[in-house]
Parts: C-alpha cells; sequence; structure tokens
C-alpha cells in the first residue's frame, strides 16, 4: 500500500512564486511506485486548493484559471485519520482522501517560519522539516545570530532594531551603527530571505534609504558590517539531530555585490558568468550559476562542513536545509550568514554531486518525518486530572492553585 504525501505549498509569503516551483519539482521527482502526492496549493490569501493539474508548472501560470477547475479544501483531522476534505456548503462534506504525512515546500513569513509546521503539530500529523522552534529561530536573522554565538559559530556581529522605535528616533541608531561599526554596511529585514529587502549602504544616506527600503517587507531590521573581500559559499545539510551530514560546497555567482532575487530565480542578472544548474525558466534555485564544487582551500571547506553541522544541531533542524557563509578571503575566515529550513529547490543541485538522486532525497526527507513522529509517541504531553471535577467556584478573580 502507497504512503498519501500531502504537499502544501504556496503560502502569504513574497517566496510564494519560489515555493511553487520547489513544489512542483519535488512533487515530479517523489518516487511514485512508493508513494501517492496530493498537492494543496496555498493561495497569497491563505485559502487550500487541490488538484491533480497542480503537478504541471504550466497550469501556475493563469493562476485564476487553475482555482477554477480546483477544489477548495482543508485538512481536518477525523479520529486517527488526517481527512483532506472539500469546503462546500451544506451539512456534510466530502473526504477527498487521507495523507499520511505532511511535506511542507514553503518559503518565507508566514510559512518556512514555523507557522504552518506549528498546525501540523497542532493536529497530530508527521510532517517533513523543522520543527516550530527551529524554523522561527532559522527565520529570524537576528535570533539566529544569538544562537549560533552562544554555540560558539562564527557570525557577524549586528544591530537590530524595531522600524517603529527607529522611525521614533532614526537619529539615535544611526549615531548607533556608525559607533560599532564602519561603513560599507548591509542591511536586512531581519525575517525574510530570498535576498528580498537587502541592500548595501556605503555611507549614511544609503543607509538610511536601504532602512527605508527594509521597513517595506519587516518591522524588525538588521544591520551588520560587509565583508568586502566577499566569496558567498554555501552547504545544505541533510538529518536530524541524532546525526546529519553535508553535501558538496558551492559558490553563487553574483551579478552585482549582493546575491540578489534576480540572481537566485531568474538565472542571474546581466553579465553573470559560471555553470548553470539544472535549467530553464521555472527551475527554481536549480537556474542560479553557480561553481560545484566550490575552488576552495580543503581547510575552508572543512571549516564550511563543521560550521554547517554545528548550526544544524544548534538550532535543533530536521530535513534538509542550506545554510550560506560569507567567506572573507582577506582574512582566509568564514561566517555562517543564515539558514534556509526550506531551501530552494530543496537543494537537491547540491545532493546530486554527491551520487543522491532527487528522489533519494525525498525518501529520506520523508524518512525522517516519520522518524520524529515516532519518537514524539513515546513523549507524555498531557497527564490525566480531575481539576475539573473538584467540587470548587473559581469565580471572576480564578483561584490560587
Amino acid at each position: 500500500m502507497k504512503t498519501n504525501i500531502g504537499v502544501f505549498f504556496g503560502g502569504r509569503s513574497v517566496e510564494h512564486e519560489v515555493a511553487v516551483i520547489s513544489a512542483v519539482q519535488a512533487m515530479n521527482a517523489i518516487d511514485t511506485q512508493k508513494y501517492d502526492i496530493t498537492p494543496i496549493y496555498i493561495t497569497k490569501n491563505g485559502e487550500m486548493y487541490h488538484s491533480p493539474e497542480m503537478l504541471n508548472i504550466s497550469e501556475f501560470k493563469n493562476i485564476p484559471a487553475l482555482l477554477e477547475k480546483s477544489k477548495n479544501v482543508t485538512m481536518v483531522k477525523q479520529g486517527e485519520k488526517f481527512n483532506i476534505v472539500e469546503l462546500k456548503k451544506g451539512l456534510f462534506k466530502k473526504v477527498l482522501c487521507s495523507i499520511d504525512i505532511a511535506f511542507p515546500i514553503v518559503h518565507g513569513t508566514n510559512c518556512e517560519d514555523g507557522s504552518l509546521t506549528g498546525w501540523f503539530e497542532l493536529l497530530g500529523i508527521p510532517y517533513v522539516s523543522c520543527d516550530v522552534l527551529s524554523a522561527a529561530v532559522g527565520m529570524d536573522k537576528a535570533v539566529f545570530k544569538y544562537v549560533l554565538q552562544k554555540a560558539d559559530v562564527p557570525v557577524l556581529d549586528c544591530v537590530q532594531f524595531y522600524a517603529k522605535e527607529y522611525v521614533a528616533n532614526s537619529d539615535k541608531y544611526i549615531a548607533k551603527i556608525e559607533k560599532q561599526f564602519s561603513y560599507p554596511l548591509i542591511v536586512k529585514p531581519a525575517n525574510l530571505g530570498s535576498s528580498v529587502g537587502i541592500s548595501k549602504a556605503n555611507d549614511k544616506d544609503e543607509l538610511i534609504t536601504a532602512i527605508k527600503d527594509a521597513m517595506n517587507y519587516a518591522s524588525k531590521i538588521l544591520v551588520e558590517p560587509a565583508v568586502t573581500s566577499l566569496r558567498e559559499l554555501n552547504c545544505s545539510v541533510v538529518g536530524d539531530t541524532d546525526s546529519c551530514k553535508t553535501s558538496v560546497i558551492e559558490e553563487p555567482v553574483m551579478s552585482d555585490e549582493i546575491l540578489s532575487y534576480k540572481d537566485k530565480y531568474q538565472g542571474g542578472g546581466k553579465g553573470a558568468k559560471g555553470a548553470k544548474s539544472g535549467g530553464s525558466k521555472g527551475s527554481g534555485m536549480a537556474s542560479l550559476y553557480r561553481k560545484i564544487p566550490a575552488d576552495i582551500s580543503d581547510k575552508i571547506k572543512q571549516d564550511v562542513e563543521e560550521y554547517a553541522k554545528q548550526t544544524f544541531k544548534a538550532i535543533g533542524a530536521n530535513g534538509v536545509v542550506r545554510i550560506d557563509f560569507l567567506y572573507d578571503t582577506e582574512n582566509d575566515k568564514v561566517y555562517v550568514n543564515e539558514i534556509n529550513t526550506i531551501p530552494g529547490s530543496l537543494s537537491f543541485y547540491l545532493w546530486e554531486p554527491k551520487g543522491v538522486k532527487y528522489s533519494e532525497l525525498l525518501d529520506k526527507l520523508i524518512e525522517l518525518g516519520f522518524k520524529r513522529a515516532r519518537v514524539r509517541e513515546n513523549l507524555q504531553f498531557s497527564f490525566d486530572t480531575n481539576i475539573l471535577d473538584n467540587d470548587m467556584s473559581f469565580g471572576t478573580k480564578g483561584s490560587k492553585m
């Protein structure tokens, strides 16, 4: 009997379209001899739809037309089953199918930050990827830095602040930043990915402009020193806190001083050079120009692999992640920049050079999801109590316990 995989993708995120590409790639790579696939597309306003035609990326060129021939659905736990039911008027809801495990392929805020996995946790369904805590830590760049500092993993220092605080007293924060760091600086929304809202500032005027831009995307802003002699390196990790392995290391090729959204998902900007991994339009992160493996020394390779595994375990990650590094060539030192707890294209292109087929990678992720569910079945999350049976009056002010 096949395992039915519910693939949840899309979502209320600026990385919505990237998630669609990643999900369709994965659904077409899953071993259909072992698994049935139930695609569940989450629109930008949070509604869920299902159609078998969602396995075809071309259907998403006209999303309103796709939704017209799709069913509006939700997931409901009924007994021991996790049913996908059609939402329609009337007393009885039609059960379309039951799924055995949820596979979220979402990127960015309201999705990859643990929001979706929190729903899976509440229902108790096995799921692939990081849990709520590790996903939330991985999404917030400032919190992520603090966790790694405690784990003795090298990261760049930063100044963080909330947009409302900055608007109320911008001179204070500009002065604090300029006192702590020299230009150039990097300004980022604290909880977005895919290079959205990230800018480089070479002076005070550019810093003010960069902060205003970042505030369009997040309420918390992060400013850190720019590495001027920079090469970016990426490494994927697969596993859980019991055991994890690293992929080959890549060096993305940037068209500018910062690896941009266009570099990542639209095949690079003007003048980009390097090997193109995988593909064509609609290839997601696989379309990025990159060097695989990166041309780096054995020392830097060992540092990246070790820091990648330390980072993975420090936040309690699960499944597949991609960790992005800043390589300061002048000082021959690497810093962890950020983690993608559900990376674009699930980083399959970093595992294929190690002989791991995409279908095998997906097998491993599903296996890890079921393993975590088995472990949690042995944990106690509630206990019997007669507190509600006590003949007590709690009143509006409650009662001391």
